[in-house]
């Protein structure tokens, strides 16, 4: 047992050994004009290299976590006036030797300086290369190198915390406790087969093993259910607004966004395609569709339309029934009402400043005026209510919201079960060791303690140039 997972342990540092750390550079501001851009190199020869084109104090002799100021130069011409900022390793973000080089914007002089780098002797990084050397020299595990790319994309206060929190080590810690429990189950029975008058199976697995797998796997359903409110805040909500022609759809759409997103007349059928838009609602990102309007018809292009429509609906996680709050239902409306009925939606009552002449049976109706702007806050609280728990959106509350933890998660939880099932069955308890290997393997991917070359690069691929 212990060989095994010492094994498994170490296969980050396998996976260290196979990679070659050659010294790389990139840019890692955004490119196109702008007052500064920053050029980060990464490696053993990162303090040699930039002294070649650096015309300033000698950076062979410099100070870690020290700033200097100089000139690149090729060949003593003068590219630029800079500021260089200096780490040594492992007191950096790679935990490598890092330079970075604080340049006038503009694409071309980060070019002009990206090319000389690379004539003495550093390499364009990858996408994600920066990270993927932190993960790899132990600086940050895998769920805090994710989180990275998670707070530069984050576009709301609750999106920033969860990525913070990731980044702090929450997730990291989270993970590790489990894993721990797991381990402290395969050492006592380890223990039992390699010493058997010390316990006997039948109490082994009756007061230790069963006992503690089942407080395992509740950890573990708890957590997954706490995702679903962390997946929701970090992916947003797929969202798709439906309802008969010139029922509003477009007139809320623009309402939501505050901005003319959608063309809105009183000619039925003017939305004919799908229009996409993304809202921050009060921290919820929703993924909005607004759609053609279904109803019987010989255009066309209006019907290509209305099959858009159908299978957006099938496709989202959420509708917003529109209907006319000025009008008694019609057959389309009810149509409408028979197509979402077993998807999670809202009804709206648009109009509402025109009449309210919509009442149905167990269903609640938020009643708004798309064009007058009222009522839409309704719509935001109804919206959280579905989705988020707010007990669990703070600062000091860990949330599991990547897809890829989610996955392992629930591959843990499956191994625990058939952990379970053999020691109700009574099978011999070499079986429902090997299942709690295979769930502790499984929480092991998820901080990359133990991971293929192929997930690694695969993750990374993912980052920006720079990160």
């Amino acid at each position: 047992m212990y060989y095994t997972i010492f094994s498994l342990k170490y296969d980050k540092i396998l996976l260290v050994k196979n990679m070659i750390f050659d010294t790389i550079v990139a840019k890692t501001t955004a490119d196109g004009i702008s007052a500064i851009n920053i050029i980060r190199v990464s490696g053993d020869e990162a303090f040699s290299i930039v002294n070649r084109i650096f015309q300033g104090p000698d950076l062979e002799k410099a100070d870690s976590h020290t700033i200097k100021y100089g000139h690149v130069h090729d060949q003593g011409k003068i590219i630029d006036e800079v500021i260089l900022f200096l780490y040594r390793a492992p007191k950096s973000f790679t935990a490598e030797d890092v330079i970075e080089i604080s340049s006038h914007g503009g694409n071309y002089i980060a070019n002009q300086i990206l090319k000389l780098l690379i004539s003495n002797g550093a390499r364009l990084a990858e996408n994600g290369e920066f990270t993927k050397r932190a993960y790899l020299n132990g600086r940050l595990d895998l769920t805090e190198a994710e989180s990275i790319m998670d707070m530069v994309n984050a576009k709301t206060d609750h999106q920033l915390s969860i990525a913070n929190s990731q980044l702090n080590g929450d997730v990291h810690r989270l993970i590790n406790g489990l894993r721990n429990d797991v381990l402290e189950i395969v050492a006592n029975i380890e223990v039992n087969i390699d010493y058997p008058e010390y316990d006997d199976i039948e109490q082994l697995t009756s007061e230790i093993v069963i006992p503690k797998v089942t407080n395992l796997i509740e950890k573990i359903d708890r957590i997954l259910r706490e995702a679903n409110t962390g997946q929701i805040i970090r992916d947003g909500i797929r969202t798709v607004i439906v309802g008969k022609p010139n029922v509003g759809k477009s007139s809320l759409l623009n309402s939501l966004l505050k901005e003319d997103k959608a063309i809105v007349t009183e000619i039925s059928g003017t939305t004919r395609d799908l229009i996409e838009a993304e809202l921050n609602l009060d921290g919820i990102i929703l993924k909005l569709i607004d759609t053609a309007g279904i109803r019987d018809t010989d255009d066309l292009v209006e019907k290509i339309g209305i099959e858009r429509t159908i299978k957006a609906i099938n496709q989202s996680s959420l509708v917003l029934l529109v209907l006319d709050q000025s009008n008694h239902l019609t057959d389309l409306d009810q149509t409408l009402l028979n197509l979402t009925k077993d998807k999670t939606r809202i009804l709206i009552g648009n109009k509402i400043d025109l009449g309210n002449k919509i009442n149905i049976e167990n269903e609640t109706i938020i009643n708004i005026s798309a064009k007058n702007n009222l009522g839409l806050d309704m719509l935001s609280s109804k919206v959280k209510s579905l989705y988020i728990d707010e007990t669990l959106v703070s600062d000091n509350y860990t949330l599991i919201s990547n897809t890829r933890h989610i996955a392992k998660l629930h591959e843990t939880k499956l191994a625990l079960t058939d952990a379970l099932v053999a020691c109700e069955s009574s099978l011999p308890i070499d079986m429902a060791e090997i299942d709690l290997r295979k769930a502790w393997s499984s929480l092991g991917e998820i901080t990359g303690e133990n991971c293929s070359e192929d997930l690694i690069t695969t993750l990374f691929k993912k980052f920006c140039l720079g990160k």
